[in-house]
């Protein structure tokens, strides 16, 4: 049960992993663009992004917290196991102080219902300089990328120990 909880975990922390990868390598080409360009490319991640982050990003700290309650405290791998979640742990709240709320301003006129209204109408930014909401937006997800690399790392190294 513990391996399939740990190949799970370690899937889980890879999806979520690249998800922020993504974001982060298509940051070079991003900040060529003029403002109407950008928020028009923006508003295309939304819906798949989301899906991922919620499936990956949750499912993959719950699957940490299952699997650090099976193993014994005493095992070197428990270590590994509480490093990959305290760094997801960290990339959730970097996505909760800076990156949702630049998501909530952007997209405050748009006309969203049900659970995407709920979700984005949550923690809003203060209008300010779209170059300065795009950086944010954009190091945020630098800043996710290397936190979610060093999760899966250590989550990779809890399974060879």
């Amino acid at each position: 049960m513990i391996t399939t909880l740990s190949l799970t975990a370690l899937l889980l922390v890879a999806v979520t992993m690249g998800l922020s990868l993504a974001h982060a390598l298509e940051f070079p080409g991003k900040l060529r663009l003029d403002e109407p360009t950008y928020r028009a490319v923006q508003a295309i991640y939304y819906p798949g992004f989301t899906i991922g982050g919620l499936i990956g990003e949750i499912g993959g700290m719950l699957a940490l917290i299952a699997l650090l309650i099976l193993t014994p405290t005493n095992a070197e791998r428990f270590w590994w196991i509480a490093a990959a979640l305290g760094f997801l742990l960290v990339g959730h709240a970097v996505y909760w102080v800076v990156t949702h709320p630049v998501n909530a301003a952007w997209l405050k006129e748009t006309s969203l219902t049900g659970v995407s209204e709920t979700f984005f109408g949550f923690l809003s930014a203060p209008d300010a300089d779209w170059r300065h909401m795009r950086n944010l937006w954009e190091y945020s997800h630098v800043a996710r990328a290397t936190l979610h690399m060093l999760g899966f790392l250590s989550m990779a190294l809890a399974l060879i120990r």
